[in-house]
């Protein structure tokens, strides 16, 4: 058989693990909304982003996925306490975490050494949850080198950080164009650093 057609999953001992990336308005958002509603379990919607009174289109945009979410879901607005929102759920439920761009982008002001703990944590608590977990990414890294530093923290930070993840995830979807593929399905996964 084709190495492109053994799904080769990492299936967690306890809840699953989904990684839904892909760029600006790709889509990924509505793809990880179908996934959670397919779960059949109770979803908590955590949300990375909160309302900012001096951005009005910012606030349009978290309007607009607000709209798109059933109304049985539980909403958790955690722009920072990612890690032990997580370890706090509850075995029967599935959190869609969306994004962690906006995640990463709120913790930007960490020192590195910090930062690597702060994700070391992160993936240290998703091995741990019994929750099924979806989770929201931008591809930043796909278009021009950031010219300010912080720029080119923030597209360091989150490609380092989907890339960890994605390794202990059973489906990584990668939505663009109008379709969403399953990477665990159709690639072959990086051997790990060194």
């Amino acid at each position: 058989m084709p190495p492109y057609l053994i799904k080769d999953t990492k299936e967690k001992a306890l809840g699953k693990v989904i990684l839904v990336t892909g760029p600006a308005r790709s889509g990924k958002s509505e793809w990880a909304e179908t996934l959670a509603m397919q779960s059949g379990k109770a979803v908590v919607y955590i949300a990375t982003a909160t309302q900012n009174s001096a951005d009005a289109e910012w606030n349009q945009r978290i309007a607009q996925h607000q709209k798109r979410r059933i109304e049985d879901w539980v909403t958790l607005e955690v722009p920072i306490e990612l890690s032990a929102t997580l370890a706090d759920a509850q075995p029967n439920i599935c959190l869609l975490v969306d994004s962690l761009g906006t995640w990463v982008a709120n913790l930007l002001s960490q020192e590195d050494a910090i930062w690597e703990n702060t994700v070391t944590e992160l993936l240290e608590t998703v091995d741990l949850v019994a929750a099924d977990m979806i989770f929201v990414a931008e591809e930043t890294g796909w278009g021009v080198v950031p010219a300010y530093p912080v720029g080119r923290n923030f597209r360091d930070r989150l490609g380092s950080l989907i890339r960890q993840l994605g390794t202990v995830c059973e489906a990584v979807y990668l939505v663009t164009g109008g379709h969403v593929l399953n990477l665990c399905v159709l690639g072959i996964p990086l051997p790990p650093k060194s």
